[in-house]
């Protein structure tokens, strides 16, 4: 723009120079904003560290079941307790554990073990959550196998947690009956 009201038209390096310095400037912002976070603390610890190469990969794509996983957000007992859905945030997918996370679902949970196997082999044994990460982001096929996983294995927790809804006599947030003095799930999103 200063070299337009100058009137000189600026060159294709001259506006490539620029792009890089402003998403250096802008990648700068980004971690200083990330370095004392509200929320979200075990995805930004594990993206942070390798956020430029995150967001310059030329492969993957997010789906709703890999940031569940990323953000700990979504099947999980800890979660769904955390948020009223559940009465307690024990793992209903095995007897040992008294608290289901994304990364007890990750790494532990024996239900999940021969999902696991492929994710296993393709992060070396190593599914903590920065390595998994990592690990994604070296080629297209991690990222695939990582996102295979994460479709199997939250699909099918997603329809015990409807069968376990089908089946309780509990009221739901949803309001199993008319007049059964709940509210519906969706007016109480906004104050979450």
């Amino acid at each position: 723009m200063e070299a337009r009201r100058r009137g000189d038209e600026p060159m294709p390096r001259e506006y490539t120079q620029r792009r890089f310095e402003l998403r250096q400037i802008l990648m700068a912002e980004w971690k200083g904003r990330l370095e004392n976070p509200s929320a979200g603390h075990a995805t930004i610890a594990a993206i942070r560290p390798v956020m430029e190469d995150w967001l310059g990969r030329h492969h993957g794509a997010l789906s709703f079941r890999l940031t569940q996983i990323l953000t700990g957000h979504g099947c999980f007992g800890k979660y769904l307790c955390r948020i009223g859905r559940e009465q307690s945030p024990g793992c209903h997918h095995c007897d040992d554990c008294l608290e289901d996370t994304a990364q007890h679902t990750l790494e532990v949970c024996p239900a999940w073990a021969g999902q696991r196997r492929a994710l296993e082999n393709t992060a070396a044994g190593d599914l903590s959550l920065p390595t998994i990460v990592q690990t994604i982001l070296r080629s297209e096929s991690a990222w695939n196998t990582a996102a295979s996983f994460c479709e199997e294995v939250m699909s099918a927790k997603e329809a015990a947690e409807r069968d376990r809804e089908r089946t309780s006599t509990l009221p739901t947030l949803a309001g199993d009956e008319p007049g059964a003095g709940e509210q519906p799930m969706t007016s109480g999103l906004h104050e979450l």
